[in-house]
């Protein structure tokens, strides 16, 4: 994300100065800005009730002179849209505007995101109020960006979500009878002859906690409704503000593996991925590496924005754990690493009061900088400063593609059954650590995107086979790719009903195998993994457990077979030859020590090297921009290790220093290089 007024990785965050009315706070704030290097503030996130007192009055004067006293002082604006919660004035004279609960229970005023998507009031006040804003800062040149609401989420079971889903599924589907097709209606007798019998699935209807659903059809539906629902009040603020400026980028802020939206779908509307990044302490590593990528790979590669992190304690977990010293550095420059042209954090200043008074900022309660965090932060400001431009749309190239697709996760929740352990997400990651912990760089791709460009695709659990995917697998496998997917795939196509013949479906004939049954056992007991002759690096006995595919070959190389249990000696790994390529199936869900000599496996046979020879807990991942290599050396440990460079020379580009060979790296530290002959800084 190139911006020629600000030409260089942004770094700010979330600032709410219309909580403080003391102007000495206001001006002490804009010198720490300065001293700790922030040059961008995200304005106006949850300000619509002092923006629009009552139903015709508009208050921006103290947006004027808070975007303007920043300017002036040289720190920007990311320009929010104040929608994200409704005023309660709104809510008393127009209670439409309120949701109606999974439960059926009717909304009152009160937290955020608590406006229903449908409602005709928050669609006209939330329009006016982004036209009102766009028309008045179009031309202000503080403005970089435009942050349309915040965090969109929650789903609404109102009547007007009710009447808005019936005319979606009219868009979708034509007739009635199509619609009654889609969702096998002749079981239990839900045939639907109106539609107004049609009515939201919840808890009085067809739904129970946890993803519990008597009509699969139906609850999958309602999550795209949704989702589009969502996406329709973003379309709204975005509409409103290209009437007023026409070039400025317009965001919001996404939420890596959240699972109410789907992302692909939303990121066409983004001229900019952002999103907010909160492991906890104990999140590993990889995966927050993986939401990196599936950030960046929403729009096929872009650069994203880190819209939001915490400097150091989050207030929302139930353990909100202190970064370590060094680790706020460490993953902002992941984050930096894997795509993103921002580090942002909320919040710039800590708030007085309500729930997020003890959510970390930039500046504490204390009120000055002689804090640790606001150190690190200084830190982390002066070297972005330093680097100035040199990574600002510097692209990640990869040559594995990893599968992660929205509504096959909804449909896996509520497929009822086999096992309550399956965890799309979880099955998913297992995959991208094992590419991961050897440095092999991944993009995570949508079913819609380009498989050309990859020499190895991995589809973990693809349950869901929508219309056209099983050809396109085959067209990628047959033109010598390499194709990998898993235990539970192939059963049914995109509204949920099982595509007959016999599992794995249309991926059938491709993987070469026929999967007559499926056995779940509880996480706890493991089945064995027993290898054949050895192929590549896969030699001897793993474990298995989860789901155990009790799978024929038709025509597949058995690779792999259980080692247990009365399928003994029955295939769980096989690959098949297809056209120029290979398509294998991995029965059940494999131990890591496996995943990863498979990987190596894959790997090797598509030549696709590690980036760096480095020890255990040092990330790399790599960025090119201009024929440039920027090689990021992140060493997560709590010790120093090290990594080889060999015979090549890099720059450090923090110190300036050239180096080859064995390097020591610090605790929690980061190295960026670039290659000696590429240029000075």
């Amino acid at each position: 994300m190139i911006n020629e007024n600000l030409p260089k990785i942004w770094y700010g965050g979330d600032y709410n100065p219309e909580q403080w009315e003391d102007p000495a706070v206001w001006e002490d704030d804009v010198r720490m800005f300065k001293l700790a290097g922030i040059d961008i503030a995200t304005l106006n996130v949850f300000s619509w009730a002092l923006n629009q007192p009552n139903e015709n009055t508009y208050n921006f004067e103290w947006l004027d002179e808070t975007i303007n006293r920043l300017y002036e002082n040289g720190i920007y604006t990311c320009l929010a849209t104040s929608t994200a919660a409704h005023p309660a004035w709104m809510a008393k004279k127009y209670p439409d505007v309120l949701r109606v609960d999974f439960y059926g229970r009717k909304r009152k005023f009160g937290a955020r995101h608590n406006s229903c998507p449908n409602s005709p009031t928050y669609r006209k006040y939330s329009e006016r109020m982004a036209h009102k804003l766009a028309e008045r800062y179009k031309d202000h040149p503080a403005v970089l960006i435009w942050h349309v609401s915040n965090e969109y989420g929650g789903y609404c079971y109102c009547e007007q979500c009710e009447e808005a889903f019936r005319e979606w599924l009219r868009n979708r589907y034509g007739t009635l009878e199509a619609v009654n097709k889609a969702w096998n209606t002749r079981f239990w007798g839900h045939t639907f002859y109106d539609w107004s019998e049609i009515v939201a699935p919840n808890d009085l209807s067809e739904e129970r906690p946890g993803d519990v659903s008597f009509f699969q059809g139906i609850s999958l539906d309602y999550r795209r409704f949704m989702s589009d629902s969502l996406l329709d009040c973003y379309q709204l603020e975005y509409d409103a503000i290209r009437k007023h400026d026409s070039e400025t980028a317009i965001t919001t802020n996404l939420m890596g593996t959240f699972l109410d939206l789907d992302y692909f779908k939303w990121a066409k509307q983004l001229d900019v991925v952002s999103w907010d990044n909160y492991p906890r302490i104990d999140t590993p590593i990889s995966r927050t590496a993986m939401n990196h990528d599936l950030m960046r790979g929403l729009k096929s590669g872009q650069p994203f924005m880190l819209m939001e992190q915490t400097p150091s304690q989050q207030n929302w977990q139930a353990y909100n754990s202190l970064k370590r010293p060094g680790v706020m550095r460490l993953w902002s420059y992941q984050a930096v690493a894997r795509g993103a042209d921002t580090v942002m954090f909320f919040q710039l200043r800590r708030s007085v009061g309500a729930t997020e008074k003890y959510h970390g900022a930039v500046i504490e309660h204390v009120g000055h900088e002689h804090t640790r965090v606001f150190q690190e932060t200084a830190k982390v400001g002066k070297e972005l400063q330093q680097l100035a431009d040199q990574l600002v749309d510097a692209r990640v190239e990869a040559k594995v593609g990893i599968v992660f697709d929205w509504e096959n996760r909804w449909a896996i929740n509520l497929s009822s059954g086999p096992s309550v352990a399956l965890d799309y997400v979880a099955e998913v990651h297992k995959y991208y650590d094992a590419f991961y912990q050897q440095n092999i760089q991944v993009d995570m791709i949508g079913v819609d995107g380009d498989l050309s460009k990859y020499d190895i695709v991995v589809a973990p659990v693809l349950y869901m086979v929508k219309e056209g995917y099983a050809n396109r697998l085959e067209e990628f496998v047959a033109n010598g790719g390499t194709f990998v997917t898993t235990f539970f795939s192939g059963l049914v196509n995109e509204n949920d009903l099982v595509t007959l013949g016999g599992y794995p479906g249309e991926l059938r004939s491709l993987l070469g195998i026929w999967a007559e049954e499926i056995d779940a056992l509880h996480p706890d007991k493991k089945n064995k993994i027993v290898t054949n002759d050895s192929t590549g690096s896969l030699s001897g006995e793993y474990t298995c457990n989860l789901l155990f595919d009790l799978i024929h070959s038709e025509g597949a190389e058995v690779i792999a077979e259980y080692g247990e249990d009365f399928y003994q000696g029955m295939p769980v790994v096989t690959k098949n030859q297809y056209g120029s390529g290979q398509a294998w199936y991995l029965a059940s869900s494999p131990d890591q020590a496996f995943l990863n000599d498979f990987v190596t496996t894959i790997c090797e046979e598509k030549g696709i090297r590690s980036l760096l020879k480095a020890g255990p807990g040092v990330e790399v991942s790599e960025r090119v921009k201009n024929g440039k290599s920027y090689l990021f050396v992140m060493n997560h440990n709590d010790h120093d290790s090290t990594f080889d460079l060999g015979e090549e020379r890099k720059e450090n580009l923090f110190s300036g220093d050239v180096i080859s060979g064995k390097v020591t790296i610090e605790a929690k530290d980061v190295v960026i290089l670039r290659n000696e002959h590429l240029g000075d800084l």
